[in-house]
């Protein structure tokens, strides 16, 4: 790639361009098997009362030995090359699995979000043409109840406690699995087995597949928080891209390869946590400590305590927690062996990267990416400590610009906001069965280049730095013609002491003449006005951006990933004006 603006940005060894290998990613967990044999690769575990942390590892050879066998059973009943292979499971050491085996096999894995209902699961697979689906065994009833109206042949079902340790598993079983909905039945139901009688009947090793790295891996879908969910359509050569940018990023791809403990408490079905975390961790022999519920923040930070991550990959909303949480403030918990952490999915306030920054001595820098883009693009450096408030440069191999609202084919100068644009290895081949949406947001400029279209406002700085303003969708129309960005509010709230969470949105929703109204959510032993909240706005914004209404709440709907989900709020807002009108 032709010299930026921004690689005199880079940490010092940062190359701007990395040789990507032409091979599958499991490719990669043979090699690292075989370097890093005995190194533990997944921890999975969690507290029992009076007894402390219970858990168990499985090592890097075990754990290729178990995608080789799941890749040959999945074989065994039938999978051709490039079946779609569903997996409706929280992070646990069996969607690891079952990610690299499906792989291996040579399917197509679409991984499914695990706070789905049925009908949503229906219509990802139904869209994907799953004929696969592997399932935790709390989610079976959803796969059940719609499996008819699918083209699903074969259903494993796996329990959460299968790679619990000893004590941990028995407990689970007298005290949880019934009572929590992870008992079920499936003897039964046709052409349905447990993800164990899989591994245990299955031949040691799978028959080779020709694959290269042009293949399609994931069926990547993108949530739908702009609408209808669709299926970014990822290579095996885009996520190892990904995953290679980050290391070099990182500096994990050197001495450090094999030492680094990673906290995995990201949902590996998001973009993020599946390259920033798994595969990434994989590719380089680390260490990933297995989170299934990142809400449960006693049992995240007790993890931290013990198995000392070095590397915390993470949402603002999560650092936000920890930094509030008691116990933290109390010190009770050890968080100093963190050493770096990358903020994405949303706007970083700055309050929250240095008060975390402060309790753990680590750095955390904001980031940018998207599920089109396996999904990092843009990043703060890491050991320059990057620029609170920006979203940082664009990665090995990866071009940025911005251009025009109207026409979204003229670059813009610095400091000129507009529309993100974006290519690199990393980025999509497509929308799954949806040509036109992919030609609307991958199109073609007259440099000959294909560009992402991100739907995203943002900024270029005369040095290369990018600042992220907002989605286009979600900017507040305010009279007289101006233009707000939510975050320009939100991050104003973040400075009141008394916030602990933030999101604005405008209304009336769809109107083309908006007043910003704010979602806030006090700390716990705060207590404020909504006259106080819109003063400390008129204080620190312009009057146009200054919000008309304020609602408090005890909690903000997230996404799976946990960041703030202000369409849901827009969605409650416009059902709210309609009922009145009617």
């Amino acid at each position: 790639m032709e010299a930026r603006i921004w690689h005199q940005q880079y940490d010092p060894g940062v190359p701007t361009t990395i040789d990507y290998p032409n091979r599958p990613i499991d490719y990669f967990l043979t090699q690292t098997s075989q370097k890093f044999p005995a190194q533990r690769a997944l921890i999975f575990g969690g507290m029992l009362p009076l007894l402390g942390e219970r858990h168990s590892v499985i090592t890097y050879r075990q754990l290729n030995e178990l995608v080789n066998r799941f890749a040959a059973g999945l074989q065994k009943l039938g999978l051709q090359k490039d079946d779609r292979v569903a997996l409706y499971m929280p992070n646990c050491p069996q969607y690891v699995i079952a990610y690299y085996g499906a792989l291996r096999a040579g399917g197509i894995v679409v991984p499914c979000n695990p706070l789905y209902a049925a009908r949503e699961v229906k219509h990802q697979i139904n869209d994907a043409g799953a004929r696969f689906a592997v399932a935790l065994s709390l989610f079976y009833g959803n796969i059940k109840q719609v499996r008819d109206d699918t083209p699903l042949a074969h259903v494993i079902v796996t329990n959460i406690k299968e790679y619990l340790p000893g004590l941990l598993r028995q407990l689970f079983s007298l005290t949880k699995e019934k009572k929590d909905g992870h008992k079920v039945d499936i003897s039964g139901d046709a052409d349905t087995r447990w993800f164990q009688d899989v591994l245990a009947t299955a031949p040691a090793a799978p028959q080779p597949i020709d694959l290269t790295g042009d293949d399609t891996a994931v069926l990547m879908y993108t949530g739908g928080t702009t609408g209808v969910p669709k299926g970014a359509e990822l290579t095996h050569k885009n996520i190892i891209a990904n995953a290679m940018q980050e290391a070099v990023w990182l500096g994990g791809e050197g001495e450090g390869a094999g030492r680094d403990v990673m906290l995995t408490a990201l949902p590996l079905t998001h973009s993020y946590a599946m390259t920033a975390c798994m595969n990434y961790s994989v590719l380089f022999g680390h260490t990933q400590v297995i989170i299934p519920n990142p809400r449960d923040l006693n049992h995240l930070l007790h993890a931290i305590n013990v198995h000392k991550p070095t590397i915390v990959p993470g949402v603002p909303t999560l650092y936000n927690a920890i930094n509030n949480h008691p116990q933290v403030k109390a010190g009770k918990f050890n968080l100093k062996s963190i050493n770096t952490c990358v903020s994405a999915a949303a706007g970083l306030p700055p309050e929250v990267q240095q008060e975390f920054q402060r309790i753990t001595g680590g750095k955390l820098v904001e980031a940018y990416g998207l599920s089109e883009a396996s999904p990092g693009v843009i990043a703060n450096p890491i050991s320059r400590g990057g620029r609170i408030g920006a979203i940082g440069v664009p990665i090995p191999d990866t071009d940025a610009k911005i251009v025009d609202f109207e026409t979204e084919t003229e670059t813009l100068g610095p400091e000129q906001p507009g529309l993100l644009c974006v290519r690199g290895p990393q980025v999509m081949r497509g929308y799954w069965g949806m040509p036109a949406e992919t030609a609307n947001v991958l199109r073609r400029h007259a440099d000959g280049h294909l560009w992402l279209h991100t739907g995203d406002i943002g900024v270029m700085g005369e040095d290369g730095y990018f600042r992220l303003i907002d989605r286009k969708k979600d900017m507040i129309l305010a009279a007289g013609g101006y233009n707000v960005y939510p975050r320009d509010i939100e991050d104003r709230l973040y400075e009141h002491p008394d916030v602990l969470e933030a999101a604005a949105i405008g209304v009336p929703v769809g109107s083309a003449n908006q007043r910003a109204k704010v979602f806030v959510v006090l700390h716990p032993d705060r207590a404020t006005t909504e006259e106080d909240i819109v003063a400390w706005c008129r204080a620190g914004l312009a009057k146009y951006k200054v919000p008309k209404t304020v609602e408090f709440r005890r909690e903000l709907p997230k996404t799976a990933i946990g960041k703030i989900f202000r369409r849901e709020l827009m969605d409650e807002e416009a059902r709210k004006q309609a009922e009145v009108i009617a």
